[in-house]
């Protein structure tokens, strides 16, 4: 499979981006309208406090995604570096120790999860009335957390070595069976919202099974062996460092929703932490090609960083972006255009409807921005640039975003935290713009620093 790499400096840019982002894209959004759909089956079946128990417990799974994401996307751009200077031994080392760590994370999760679930779900936002409808879901879905990780690393890896298209087929393998057996368990075996987690259990354990297959039939451009599988302390370290970029971002997500759900439970109550549960659905369904750009991109980027191409570099990074805007404009179109009709998706209640609209227009007021704003910490993360990477993914969670979610609603109540979001968008992509401007021999002049030692 060395071919399936090596394409990777040789190939022109726009077909290659096609190549790897689209596989990308279409996955991602298979996988988001899986949680859509899954978020319309509870809402209609159990009400909108069912829609408020999934968002109190989304956090906990926005963790797990954050550590299996630091250990893939960490490893895999190690991996599409390792690749690009045909250093295959050491890919399959980063590979060998981002299936340890990641089996070992996951096993722990779920025991910790399960002992404290509880005091968790509480401290995470939950009202009692709530309480009962998020252990319910979310003392189920732990059962399936090392499937749930494992596929989430190595959908990043599969990407990091240039095979999208097997990255989306697992993706769309998940979301099929999610919506297939999702129903199946609410609906045929009267389970309520404990069969939404049921269905999630089967289909990631199924997709799982199907990775292993993957890696076990000689269709990668890895291999794995038992020595591999030793955790090696510079490896891990450099796995870290790049992964901690990913890893902020997804897990300041985490604590930006903690912080957002125990503040919507104070100036909304239960019907706030429900709009909060649709509208971010909306946000990510329609922001999500984004996603798929800059994974489509950070192997391209890394492969051709490792080969000292920098032309090819500069080439792939002005074309990322354009990409990006381009969704993240024609998102904001969308969104301010039709908001009620997107919240009349999740739900017929007009209370519900009423707040969730006006709630969208101002949480997505400056999103034609986040384009920019995703794909740079990408790109220095490709890079292998670690600390600005893990600066621009703390700029808009944590500095901007938390901050205002804690200060706006003190004059403004429940608008405030709404508007919050806004001013996080606005904030970070004028960050964005003076890193661009910093690297712009990087970015548009072919210009690049010297590659870092690395050891195996």
């Amino acid at each position: 499979m060395k071919q399936q790499s090596e394409r990777l400096g040789v190939e022109p840019i726009p077909q290659l981006l096609v190549q790897l982002a689209v596989p990308a894209v279409v996955g991602l959004l298979v996988m988001s309208l899986h949680n859509v759909i899954d978020a319309i089956y509870i809402s209609y079946s159990v009400g909108t406090i069912g829609m408020a128990a999934v968002s109190v417990a989304f956090p906990i799974q926005m963790l797990v995604m954050a550590v299996a994401g630091a250990f893939g996307i960490g490893g895999g751009s190690l991996i599409s570096i390792a690749l690009g200077a045909n250093d295959v031994d050491r890919a399959n080392r980063v590979f060998g120790n981002i299936t340890s760590l990641v089996l070992i994370f996951s096993l722990a999760a779920a025991l910790l999860g399960l002992t404290i679930l509880e005091p968790m779900l509480t401290f995470f936002g939950a009202s009692a009335t709530i309480l009962p409808y998020a252990c319910d879901y979310q003392g189920i879905i732990l059962y399936s957390t090392v499937f749930f990780a494992f596929a989430f690393a190595m959908n990043n890896v599969i990407r990091a070595e240039g095979n999208a298209k097997t990255a989306m087929l697992s993706m769309i393998i998940s979301a099929i069976l999610n919506i297939i057996f999702t129903p199946i368990f609410i609906y045929g075996f009267g389970m309520g919202i404990k069969g939404a987690a049921v269905g999630t259990i089967v289909a990631q354990g199924i997709t799982a099974v199907y990775l292993v297959y993957y890696f076990l039939s000689g269709r990668s451009s890895l291999s794995l062996k038992k020595a591999y599988l030793i955790p090696k302390l510079d490896l891990i370290k450099q796995i870290l460092a790049i992964g901690a970029s990913p890893f902020v971002r997804q897990s300041s997500g985490s604590i930006m929703l903690i912080t957002a759900n125990n503040l919507l439970n104070q100036y909304g109550g239960d019907l706030a932490l429900a709009v909060m549960g649709i509208n971010f659905r909306i946000i990510h369904f329609v922001t999500v090609p984004i996603l798929g750009i800059l994974q489509g991109l950070l192997p391209l980027v890394g492969f051709n960083y490792g080969a000292r191409q920098g032309e090819r570099v500069s080439a792939s990074i002005k074309l990322g972006l354009k990409a990006a805007s381009a969704i993240a404009i024609s998102a904001f179109i969308l969104v301010m255009t039709l908001p009620k009709y997107l919240i009349m998706i999740f739900t017929n209640d007009p209370a519900a409807i009423a707040m969730g609209q006006k709630a969208l227009r101002v949480m997505f007021a400056f999103a034609f921005t986040i384009g920019i704003q995703i794909v740079t910490g990408g790109i220095f993360q490709a890079l292998g640039n670690a600390r600005v990477a893990f600066f621009l993914s703390l700029s808009r969670q944590i500095i901007f975003l938390i901050p205002l979610l804690l200060l706006l609603p003190l004059a403004l109540q429940l608008s405030g935290i709404w508007a919050a979001f806004a001013g996080a968008d606005l904030l970070s992509f004028f960050v964005a713009l003076w890193f661009i401007n910093r690297y712009q021999g990087i970015f548009f002049k072919a210009s690049l620093p010297e590659l870092p030692a690395t050891k195996t």
